[in-house]
């Protein structure tokens, strides 16, 4: 694993003057050059000079000049170019592995999503990495330019060495994933693409951040929901990771005390009531270890009473997890994804928001704002391509750790 240098010299401050020229005109889209001048703080001959090269690199693009009335050059505005730059996100989990192709804009190019067909860690991340290939060669083929590749992982990462401690409902333990995944790249030919790592629930945070409306939401706690649950929190910009980077493991705090068996091995998690296993167990729709999906989709759609019993005994306790959440990070705004939550619909969200409710009432405080993930269940893929933009954006971050380069 590389970790990219800091250094005091004049490359990183032009690195670091590009990607703050990048930030302004995601938030100003459409000002012209003496707007970023004025914002900026830096010289006019600078913004010149970084504007003209990101603009030939593919990042910008410049629009019709607007009339002002005044005598002289029109100003001509600036925004991202969605058309030349392609991210690539991913999301390994228990069961299937999501792929997305998204601009800089945020905007969905292509995806794909595929039963997982082997757990076995090296056969795993062969089935990713071609489906990973098959959607770069769609857009390449447009002439568009790859930036990376994101993945997300359902389990817990250490930052500082990049690899995957504990994955339980997939069964992986000090797995180095990262190593893998670059290994295959290398291979394929995209020895120069780099590729990131972060947990599943962090990643779908940061494409709510990146990809989000402006202002963003800050704080904002991320809520994944599906065989596993778990938080990416979003702090002052930045991804909140803890020491080790295993913070936001939510799903494995205490619920119920000497309560059901969680997957962890530990009693009374939130995923031993929350969990997408747990629902399906409830509803008759667990054969051995296995959750029959499609079983579970048909008893919603047919209003089945006890399907919608499970999912609303699963909201209810989501409910007390979410005023956990809002207590302990107070943030603006808790974003709910996964496929729990599309699976549960109105059931468990209505109960959901209906035990959260009561907590507002009995504390008569303002409750952060509740809402559902801009991308469903590609949360975690679009996560992953979000990922490429946020650690481009922010060079001076040596915390975006799991970065997979080939070895020199």
């Amino acid at each position: 694993m590389a970790t990219p240098p800091i250094k005091g010299d004049q490359q990183l401050v032009k690195n670091i003057n590009r990607m703050a020229l990048l930030r302004l005109l995601r938030e100003h889209n459409g000002i012209a050059r003496a707007d970023l001048t004025e914002l900026s703080g830096l010289t006019r001959s600078t913004v010149s000079v970084l504007i003209k090269d990101l603009i030939e690199e593919g990042w910008l693009v410049e629009g019709d000049a607007h009339a002002t009335g005044a005598i002289g050059r029109r100003p001509t505005p600036l925004g991202l170019d969605g058309t030349r730059l392609v991210l690539l996100g991913a999301d390994l989990g228990p069961d299937a592995i999501r792929v997305a192709a998204t601009s800089i804009r945020g905007e969905l190019l292509a995806s794909r999503q595929l039963a997982l067909r082997s757990k076995d860690p090296d056969r795993a991340c062969r089935q990713l990495v071609e489906m990973a290939l098959a959607i770069a060669g769609e857009v390449t083929a447009r002439g568009e330019r790859l930036l990376g590749l994101g993945v997300g992982l359902h389990g817990a990462i250490d930052k500082r060495s990049g690899v995957l401690e504990f994955a339980p409902n997939i069964g992986w333990r000090q797995v180095e994933v990262g190593r893998r995944l670059r290994g295959l790249l290398d291979t394929a030919g995209l020895d120069g693409v780099p590729v990131y790592l972060q947990n599943e629930a962090d990643l779908a945070a940061v494409g709510e951040s990146e990809f989000g409306d402006r202002p963003v939401d800050d704080p904002l706690v991320y809520v994944s929901c599906g065989v596993g649950v778990g938080a990416g929190i979003i702090l002052n910009e930045a991804l909140f990771t803890g020491v080790s980077g295993s913070a936001g493991e939510i799903g494995h705090s205490t619920l119920v005390i000497h309560g059901a068996a969680c997957s962890c091995g530990r009693l009374g998690c939130a995923e031993a009531y929350i969990g997408l296993k747990a629902i399906a167990a409830a509803a008759g729709c667990l054969q051995g270890a296995q959750i029959q999906r499609r079983a579970l989709r048909e008893r919603m759609d047919a209003g089945d009473k006890p399907a919608r019993a499970a999912f609303a005994r699963a909201g209810a306790s989501l409910g007390v997890l979410l005023q956990n959440v809002w207590t302990t990070f107070n943030p603006q705004a808790i974003v709910l994804g996964g496929e729990t939550v599309s699976l549960g619909g109105s059931a468990l969200l209505d109960a959901t928001m209906e035990v959260l409710a009561g907590y507002v009432t009995r504390a008569g405080m303002p409750p952060p704002a509740v809402r559902m993930a801009k991308y469903g269940d590609l949360a975690t893929a679009v996560g992953g391509a979000a990922y490429l933009l946020h650690a481009t954006l922010h060079p001076h971050q040596p915390a975006l750790h799991t970065r997979y380069v080939t070895p020199a």
